[in-house]
């Protein structure tokens, strides 16, 4: 009897993982031609020359008329990465020399108003931003530019064999930038870095943080984006000849990455969550209660400096992304939750939020986009890389064809991709001709073809 119910329950289990971890090839050599067609012919309408009074530099925008002459902080980072295969796949020399001024454009527009004494970077720029206006009343009640300018310049940099000269003058500027992440935006009891609101965090409605108090979310997404900002920092004081800035770095990037591990790895559920930081402080001061005086709670006061928050969202699997999960926690990782189709795993990919939360939505928003369950191209991409880095192999060609069969079949019913996608269907919700991160599936693509191919720093 008890191996009649063994047998029955390890049958029921099937279903769970056969539609995630493999089966026929859905990236059909038609959508994957489709896909080079259209975008080897269509990526130069991502450049921008300077414009407005703001943007000095040429730059690449993500394309689409919604987000047309604006330049985003992971946007044009990612954008690039993408870029960039198209020219190794088809580009020219020429082609190459013309795009890179447009791609350390996207740097230097930065580093153009970033505070070399406080490090304040603006998130977003724009042909009618006012540059006298660009910067908060508070600099530090509000978040700036994700972490990922640093490892921008490092993917820009490994690309020209190790060549720094161009950001000489622009590294104490980004200097300045990780002493105010460290300052301003860092625990002090976990070593975390935390948002201060949920202004443009670019996972925009993630409930990790999405109208949370502020200075609240230890964000295993921002986080993740630190531990490889860090990493990229060293890299570039060792090409600018700065020894010791390259080890203060990757010191600081090894006790992040610690922290993380401490604090976010949840070993019950198998899987790396945001923490959450809203916790009274112990004071220690007597009052009176119940007519006696005492000090509450002084017999037992928190000895714990945050809150694991148990909200199943694609964003713990950037620990894989990042490198920081140990081989074990990636094991369960995949395993316990990236396979599961009750959760995660859909036909067309990873799940922004897990399918039993409550807060699961796959509704058209803008202000902000909807990350609360549709697929993104950039969370595919993110995730089949770190599977790839973690030798889960079979899972990154399965994530790799679901996002082929996704935008090949965007592109043959509509002509053109969109921004986000229901996970059931694969049918498009909103942004029609959106380019930027969706034109990773490249590097994919060229991935699953046994290819060279280009990754991000």
């Amino acid at each position: 009897m008890h191996k009649t119910l063994l047998i029955l329950s390890l049958l029921a289990a099937l279903p769970l993982l056969s539609g995630c971890s493999g089966g026929p090839d859905r990236a059909a050599r038609e959508y994957r031609e489709l896909i080079k067609q259209h975008i080897y012919g269509d990526y130069k309408d991502m450049f921008r020359q300077p414009s407005g009074i703001a943007l000095k530099y040429p730059y690449i925008t993500p394309g689409s008329k919604q987000y047309d002459a604006v330049l985003w902080d992971w946007d044009s980072w990612l954008s690039d990465i993408a870029l960039r295969q198209t020219l190794a796949d088809v580009g020219t020399e020429a082609d190459r020399q013309e795009a890179l001024v447009y791609e350390q454009g996207c740097v230097l527009n930065y580093l153009a108003y970033t505070s070399p004494e406080d490090g304040y970077m603006p998130m977003v720029l724009s042909a009618d931003t006012d540059p006298g206006k660009i910067r908060p009343a508070d600099i530090h009640a509000t978040n700036m530019h994700k972490p990922c300018l640093a490892q921008h310049a490092a993917f820009l940099v490994q690309q020209a064999d190790g060549d720094a000269g161009w950001l000489h003058e622009g590294y104490p500027r980004l200097q300045a930038f990780l002493r105010n992440y460290h300052d301003h935006h860092r625990h002090a009891a976990t070593g975390l870095y935390y948002w201060q609101d949920d202004l443009a965090i670019g996972v925009d409605n993630d409930p990790s943080t999405f109208f949370r108090p502020k200075g609240s979310s230890a964000s295993i997404y921002l986080n993740c984006l630190m531990y490889k900002e860090l990493r990229a920092m060293s890299y570039l004081g060792g090409r600018l000849g700065l020894g010791d800035a390259a080890a203060l770095y990757a010191a600081q990037a090894d006790s992040l990455r610690d922290a993380v591990r401490e604090y976010c790895w949840d070993e019950k559920d198998g899987m790396y969550y945001s923490c959450d930081l809203n916790l009274l402080p112990f004071t220690g001061e007597p009052q009176y209660i119940f007519g006696t005086q005492m000090v509450l709670h002084a017999g037992a006061p928190r000895d714990y400096p945050c809150l694991i928050q148990r909200i199943g969202c694609w964003t713990g699997f950037m620990a894989l992304w990042a490198g920081i999960a140990t081989p074990e926690q990636a094991r369960r990782m995949v395993r316990e939750n990236l396979l599961d189709e009750r959760t995660f795993c859909s036909p067309y990919g990873v799940r922004t939020l897990s399918r039993l939360e409550k807060m699961y939505n796959v509704r058209a928003t803008h202000n902000p986009s909807n990350w609360q369950g549709p697929i993104w191209g950039i969370s595919n991409y993110m995730v089949f890389r770190g599977l790839a880095d973690y030798g889960f192999t079979k899972e990154a060609r399965a994530m790799a064809e679901k996002t082929v069969a996704l935008f090949g079949e965007d592109l043959k019913k509509e002509g053109a991709l969109h921004e986000y996608y229901d996970p059931e269907t694969g049918a498009p919700v909103m942004n029609k001709g959106f380019q930027n991160w969706n034109y990773l599936v490249l590097n994919m693509i060229a991935w699953l073809e046994g290819r060279p191919v280009v990754r991000e720093f």
